[in-house]
Formats: C-alpha cells, sequence, structure tokens
C-alpha cells in the first residue's frame, strides 16, 4: 500500500518533474496543438470528463485526434486523420495532461483515468483503484500501449474491453498499488518513454 509519506513524496516528484519540463516541452504541445488545429479545423485541444481519486470527476486534457471527413457519397465521418494516428501511437496527444499533474488531478505514474461507468464502479477489494490519483502512464497503460489495435480485431470491441481488458487492468492497477515502491514508479516512467513492456510478473498478480 502507499503509505501517506509516499502520497507526499510522490506528489512533490511530480510537481518538481513537471515544473522542470515545462520550458522544453511547451513550444512542441504548442506546435502539436497547432497542427492539429489547422488537420481538424477546430480547437486543438478537447476536455472529456473523467473519473479521478474518490470517485471525484475531473476534465482530462489532450491534442485533439478526431477530424470530420467526407466519406463515401458524401456522408460525414468522425475518425482519427492520419496525423490523429501518429499522435495517438505515440502518446504524444497525452501530453497536455502535464496540466492535470500540475492542478493535482493527476499524477505522473498510476491508474490511467477512465469514463465514467468504469472505475466509479469498482466493487469490492477493487475500489483500492481510486484511493490514489489516476496516472499520466502505468503498469497498464504499458502492457496495453496498442489498445486500439487490438480492439480493432475484435468483433465486437465494447464487449472485449469491458469483460476482458478492463478486468485486467483492474488486476493490473491493484497489484500496482498493492507493491508500490517509488523505484517502480521511476522503471514505469523509462518504460513509457522508451515505449518499452513492463515484463516484471510479480506486480501483475
Amino acid at each position: 500500500m502507499i503509505t501517506t509519506p509516499q502520497r507526499y513524496f510522490k506528489r512533490l516528484f511530480d510537481l518538481v518533474i513537471v515544473i522542470l519540463s515545462i520550458p522544453f516541452i511547451l513550444f512542441p504541445v504548442l506546435l502539436l496543438t497547432l497542427i492539429a488545429m489547422i488537420d481538424t479545423r477546430e480547437w486543438g485541444i478537447f476536455s472529456q470528463q473523467r473519473i479521478g481519486q474518490h470517485g471525484l470527476p475531473f476534465k482530462i486534457y489532450k491534442i485533439k485526434t478526431l477530424a470530420v471527413r467526407t466519406g463515401i457519397g458524401g456522408t460525414r465521418e468522425n475518425g482519427p486523420s492520419s496525423y490523429g494516428h501518429f499522435l495517438r501511437r505515440s502518446k504524444l496527444n497525452e501530453l497536455p495532461q502535464l496540466y492535470n499533474v500540475l492542478k493535482g488531478d493527476m499524477s505522473l505514474v498510476g491508474p490511467r483515468p477512465d469514463l465514467p461507468g468504469f472505475a466509479d464502479a469498482l466493487k469490492g477489494k477493487d475500489q483500492i483503484i481510486l484511493k490514489v490519483k489516476p496516472g499520466l502512464t502505468g503498469l497498464a497503460s504499458l502492457k496495453y500501449r496498442h489498445e486500439d489495435d487490438i480492439l480493432a480485431r475484435q468483433p465486437n470491441p465494447e464487449e472485449y474491453n469491458r469483460t476482458i481488458i478492463w478486468v485486467d487492468k483492474v488486476k493490473i492497477n491493484r497489484n500496482y498499488i498493492q507493491n508500490y515502491t517509488f523505484y517502480l514508479d521511476l522503471s514505469i516512467l523509462l518504460k513509457s518513454i522508451l515505449n518499452q513492456p513492463y515484463t516484471d510478473d510479480k506486480h501483475h498478480g
């Protein structure tokens, strides 16, 4: 379990890293957002309600990846453009969430914040996940870093997500909290930066 001193140190670490990174990421984020505005012909940042610590909702921020295109027969379709796919695969669309970390809605590492109907519906021992702040990255994020591709191969993506992926994510996130160490956070951050899977099975339960 994450102790109170660990929570304070984790928050201090988040603040230090985000503040120190601002001079290096501010221009890239602005540039990526500007390109997204040109690509989607809309405002380049979008917000969406997610469930955070203690089950409280908050607004998460991302660079917009969906654009309205003209499909077959002149139909209007809403989907990711080539640029949007690039942002999603590289996870660069998540960079505005550093603002969520700065605000205190999120941490650099932790369970990813989910849409209403998932984390806020956790029962029993799984509710331990709501005791921590959601993260920009985490063990489940590393395992399912190509989640969109996995779901695209399923005949019923929504059912597969709820019955297979979501169940596995809950198990992974629960074990992350139960086996928390600061070294584990550092390992997850490094793996995320290098886009590598996390393979320490003892934390996957």
